[in-house]
């Protein structure tokens, strides 16, 4: 028995990067995948990637697991919601959803300080990367609360606050980590877990491309960025989220931010190579970047540090003048 068998999930963006590797793992471990994107054969990604949700499915059928590829644009509420009837009619059940669209949108890739920033793509940034976002929870959270079960989780680049890219772009990734915690509380009577999750450094496609190098040659590129020797393949946060959908404990860590990484040390899973690469405990080289990056990046770390104790502080306050009347009411 693998530990997700007789199970059904969705990953959302599993044409490449951690979506791909997510699905691989899903798969590896016994799921039903479906994985959903805009790229198939003959209709290419708007990023001019060669990669194909149908590509993903057959790595997963190739190692002994079941895939099922469905073009879906996760911006059109018409088709998310026609795909989740879809696995309602096929499947009758659905245990885990994995929302990984627009993790390289090129419309990202802007760093532009906020008065700078190119605003007139904006709006199809944020429809990309976040309605998107919005639009599949929706849907999921109804099939899931139908059953009463289900993980929903929430893919992102970070475990703090901050992100990298302009304030658009950093606006759409905390919106990413901050999804479960709005969405927890409410799905909690139902049985859903809600979860946010990002990967260390990822050797996704277009970053080995970046370096020029390969998934066997990748140790190479250490002598353009010596913190890419502390890389994980894209495989190591699908097997992340495997280890989260597995746990007893999964509605206690409903609503949080988890790291590849820290679950890595938890749970005690390895990356395809046997290595459990840690990124939390990596001395960062702060040397590959501009030294004004690197200030800018300290700078918005201390201030955010400063800023989440006040409102853990805050919010320990509320807890503890509402609970006794608004617990003991519900009791």
């Amino acid at each position: 028995m693998k530990p997700l068998d007789g199970q059904v999930a969705v990953v959302a963006g599993a044409t490449r990067g951690a979506g791909r590797g997510i699905a691989r793992a899903l798969g590896e471990a016994g799921a039903i995948v479906y994985c959903t994107g805009r790229s198939v054969p003959g209709q290419p990604s708007p990023y001019k990637r060669p990669e194909t949700i149908d590509e993903t499915a057959a790595l997963i059928e190739a190692a002994g697991g079941k895939a099922i590829p469905v073009r879906v644009d996760h911006t059109v509420e018409g088709e998310v919601e026609a795909l989740f009837a879809r696995i309602e009619r096929e499947q009758g059940r659905l245990d885990i959803v994995v929302d990984s669209v627009a993790g390289e949108d090129p419309l990202m890739a802007d760093w532009n300080a906020p008065w700078a920033v190119d605003l007139t793509v904006a709006e199809a940034l944020l429809r990309q990367a976040l309605l998107s976002r919005l639009i599949t929870a929706k849907h999921a959270c109804r099939v899931m609360i139908a059953h009463r079960r289900g993980l929903l989780v929430e893919v992102t680049e970070n475990d703090g606050l901050s992100g990298s890219g302009n304030i658009v772009t950093q606006m759409a990734k905390v919106s990413h980590r901050a999804l479960p915690l709005m969405l927890a509380p409410q799905l909690k009577e139902h049985g859903v877990a809600a979860v946010a999750i990002t990967p260390g450094f990822l050797r996704s496609e277009q970053m080995l491309e970046h370096f020029g190098v390969t998934e066997a040659t990748w140790r190479d590129a250490g002598a353009k960025d010596p913190n890419f020797l502390e890389s994980e393949s894209p495989m190591f946060v699908g097997r992340a989220i495997v280890a989260l959908a597995t746990d007893p404990r999964l509605m206690e860590r409903s609503g949080h931010l988890f790291s590849s990484w820290e679950l890595g040390r938890e749970f005690g899973f390895t990356d395809v190579d046997g290595r459990r690469p840690d990124w939390g405990m990596k001395e960062i080289d702060f040397s590959v970047l501009p030294a004004a990056l690197s200030t800018l990046i300290l700078d918005g770390m201390e201030l955010q540090a400063r800023w989440l104790h006040v409102l853990a502080e805050r919010s320990d306050r509320y807890v503890t003048r509402w609970s006794p009347s608004i617990r003991g009411r519900s009791g």
